[in-house]
């Protein structure tokens, strides 16, 4: 079978910028960061206080108390986030249609609340028995087994972990399905929710978190701050949407992956490039369309210099003359969501030809000197973005972007 043109057609997003993809797309206009004190759990423990958290998502709104059992928080925002792209999408579900769709969803921890709860039960207050629930909201598939439950589909279902490029590798193969015929629709992205003690303590240790805020590309930035959330996209082919009339927010035209084979931890400047190499290569793609980066962003000393030097190497003089921001600086780093999350961030700015800003930017990072939109969101056309996400563990994935001109 040919390729397939394949765009999408339906967006949810519940993150720290608000409950739904209108109120994400107003925040990141606006510069206006999700970033504040933690309030889930008791933070006096830390040397950090601060997290992208989702402060208006409030569960009982989305879920009777039996589902709430069953469901951690991350695999309720994997839900909350399929079920407005679903309807986004306006799709008409069919039997066949159902057996010919895919779930393919990223998270780099999955349950971490229920698995520090349950610890805490067992270890701190002594207790012998732990929650029969206990694996079943900690397994990383959940937030794709309960959208495959409520949808009804049950085509090819699975999560990819891959640290914080999980979403970005989730949406890049299922892209690479409905392209190649595979199947004929896919729900696609990720969730997180890292707000668990225990968690927390273990990237406090590692001292890469920003004890304020996160300044991506400043040259006084002092780490990343974590955050929460889910984002989930609608896949089709273009010809399907077409002919249903539906709504066509964007379309994804390329992905690229690559591993660094060089540090668990510190980033490389070749496996990033060959990655958006890749992408490029896979959408068919000259550097010179590209307009606009979502960069990985994460305000960490080594991240985003890194990140710089892998843009010029792989886009060479063209690198001079498009934008790049970091959302991150106001949803924060979602880990294994961040993908989705940046992902819906770049569809919806081909389509309202708006780039959002990296936020809380200061002082100019001589090592950082690309055009990163500082501070306030620009009009912008741009024909092709590309997201990326780079992972610990030396794992690169890119996504390609074009504008939809229906």
């Amino acid at each position: 079978m040919a390729r397939r043109r394949v765009v999408i057609t339906g967006i949810g997003v519940v993150s720290a910028l608000g409950r739904d993809a209108r109120e994400f797309w107003q925040a990141l206009v606006e510069g206006r960061p999700g970033i504040g004190p933690i309030t889930l759990i008791d933070m006096s423990p830390m040397r950090f206080q601060n997290g992208a958290q989702a402060r208006s998502f409030n569960p009982a709104e989305h879920f009777q108390q039996k589902e709430m059992d069953f469901l951690d928080r991350f695999a309720q925002f994997a839900v909350v986030a399929a079920r407005e792209a679903v309807r986004d999408s306006g799709i008409e579900w069919t039997s066949e249609l159902r057996e010919r769709s895919a779930i393919v969803t990223g998270s780099c921890v999955g349950g971490k609340s229920s698995e520090d709860e349950g610890f805490q039960n067992l270890y701190l207050l002594h207790k012998p028995r732990v929650n029969p629930l206990t694996i079943a909201r900690t397994m990383a598939n959940a937030g794709a087994s309960c959208i495959s439950m409520e949808t009804g589909i049950c085509g090819p279902t699975y999560t990819i972990s891959t640290a914080c490029s999980s979403a970005n590798h989730a949406l890049g193969q299922a892209f690479w399905m409905v392209r190649d015929g595979m199947v004929e629709l896919a729900v696609t992205g990720g969730s997180e929710a890292p707000f668990s003690l225990g968690h927390l303590k273990a990237w406090e240790a590692m001292r890469v978190v920003a004890p304020d805020t996160c300044r991506p590309f400043s040259k006084d930035r002092r780490g990343m701050i974590l955050g929460e959330g889910g984002a989930m996209l609608v896949l089709e082919p273009l010809e399907a949407a077409q002919a249903r009339g539906a709504r066509i927010h964007a379309e994804i035209v390329g992905f690229g992956m690559s591993s660094d084979a060089h540090h668990l931890t510190q980033p490389s400047v070749e496996g990033p490039a060959r990655a958006i190499r890749a992408a490029l290569a896979d959408g068919g793609l000259a550097p010179e369309q590209i307009g606009y980066i979502n960069a990985h962003g994460t305000a960490t000393l080594a991240n985003d210099p890194t990140e710089v030097a892998a843009i010029r190497a792989a886009l060479g003089a063209h690198a001079e003359r498009l934008a790049i921001s970091s959302t991150k600086s106001m949803h924060g780093h979602a880990l294994g969501a961040a993908g989705a999350i940046e992902g819906v961030a770049t569809a919806l700015a081909l389509r309202e030809g708006v780039l959002p800003p990296t936020a809380n930017f200061t002082t100019p990072d001589p090592l950082c000197d690309l055009d990163v939109v500082p501070n306030q969101a620009r009009r912008g056309e741009v024909e092709c973005a590309l997201s990326n996400s780079f992972a610990f563990g030396g794992l690169n994935a890119v996504l390609a972007f074009r504008r939809w001109e229906g």
